[in-house]
This record gives structure tokens, C-alpha cells and sequence, in this order.
């Protein structure tokens, strides 16, 4: 059940990532998949800062910082 909760609370992320950048991000699903693996990022980032966020709302704080950093990085390779 945590593996749904992961992917859910991700796209989620991914979604508010999306709408917070500007632009728009990159489209729907792209934004989803992107928030899925932002969520992964961001629980890298934190831990490597020694911060930790417990619950749905810490982990959507999480993801959604790993989302934006991560649709923040292929913005800059999208206009290369």
C-alpha cells in the first residue's frame, strides 16, 4: 500500500509542480511521471540536508520540492 501511496501523493506533486512553474511544465503526464520521480529526488535532497517530513502532507512537501527541482533541470536542458 505504501508504493500507492507513493505514486499518488507524487503525481499529485508532480501536478502542483507543474501549475507552481512557470510555463506550465511540460503537460499533464509528463508532469505526473516527473512528480512521481521528483518524489524520489526530494527524499534524496532532505535526507541530504538532515531534514525529515513525516505524514501525506511532509511527503507532499517532499515530493513537490523534487518535483519542482527536477522540472526546474530539464527546463534548463529543454532550451539548450
Amino acid at each position: 500500500m505504501s508504493w500507492l501511496w507513493w505514486i499518488i501523493i507524487g503525481a499529485i506533486a508532480g501536478w502542483l509542480a507543474g501549475k507552481l512553474m512557470r510555463g506550465g511544465g511540460f503537460g499533464f503526464i509528463v508532469n505526473l511521471l516527473v512528480g512521481i520521480a521528483g518524489a524520489v529526488i526530494g527524499g534524496w535532497v532532505f535526507g541530504l540536508l538532515g531534514i525529515a517530513a513525516g505524514g501525506i502532507i511532509g511527503s507532499l512537501v517532499t515530493a513537490l520540492v523534487g518535483a519542482i527541482l527536477l522540472l526546474w533541470i530539464i527546463s534548463l536542458f529543454k532550451r539548450a
